[in-house]
């Protein structure tokens, strides 16, 4: 078991974790970006159906945010989609931990800390990093935030990636095996398994 000594460490630790992560990530999410000006009438011409306008609400907006802060509006999507992102990596984290799965080898050189040391779930292993463990995850995400992965205004919100890299978003159809040895291409705007949904689907984690 933890000494007393092992036990203050660790709550001092989480105290700087959390003022430093707080401190870093809000200057890289919520900076101000530089983008161009971005017409009311495109802003406006979101509809039932679009991505992003779900039921049972659709488009619900009733300060009138779309028409009246665009640029802003089109800022919070880009958050929304991060949200939603990073509560889906969450979830994941918490299901591998739980089940016991572990990367191999040390967390920590410094401080003796395997990977195996670490509990499951989201609170405790979030607890058990060392500051310095949260300095590196800190500095990696706003690394990728501000460079790596920034956002172009010209693509559409959280289509991060840069041109010339072999991947998309999501595909824009599937080949599905039906189980007969047939196959049925599945386009990107049926009900589960297109790109539509899933960009739906990308959106409501990060609301939830």
């Amino acid at each position: 078991p933890p000494t007393r000594k092992q036990l203050a460490e660790v709550q001092l630790s989480q105290r700087i974790a959390v003022m430093l992560s707080t401190a870093v990530l809000s200057l890289s999410l919520n900076a101000p970006v530089v983008r161009p000006a971005v017409s009311n009438a495109r802003m406006a011409a979101i509809t039932p159906g679009d991505v992003g306008t779900t039921k049972p609400l659709g488009v619900y907006d009733p300060l009138g945010l779309m028409t009246r802060m665009p640029d802003k509006y089109r800022r919070w999507q880009e958050m929304e989609i991060k949200h939603g992102r990073f509560a889906m990596a969450a979830t994941l984290h918490v299901i591998l931990t739980e089940a016991g799965i572990r990367w191999p080898g040390y967390l920590s050189l410094a401080e003796g800390i395997k990977f195996s040391d670490l509990p499951g779930g989201a609170i405790a292993s979030w607890a058990a990093l060392p500051t310095s463990a949260w300095l590196q995850i800190v500095l990696f995400i706003s690394f990728l935030e501000v460079y790596a992965l920034k956002q172009d205004p010209e693509k559409d919100p959280g289509d991060v990636v840069p041109e010339g890299v072999a991947w998309a978003r999501y595909p824009d159809g599937y080949d599905v095996w039906l189980g007969d040895g047939s196959t049925k291409q599945v386009g990107e705007d049926e009900l589960f398994l297109g790109k539509t949904w899933k960009l739906n689907a990308e959106r409501n984690n990060g609301r939830a």
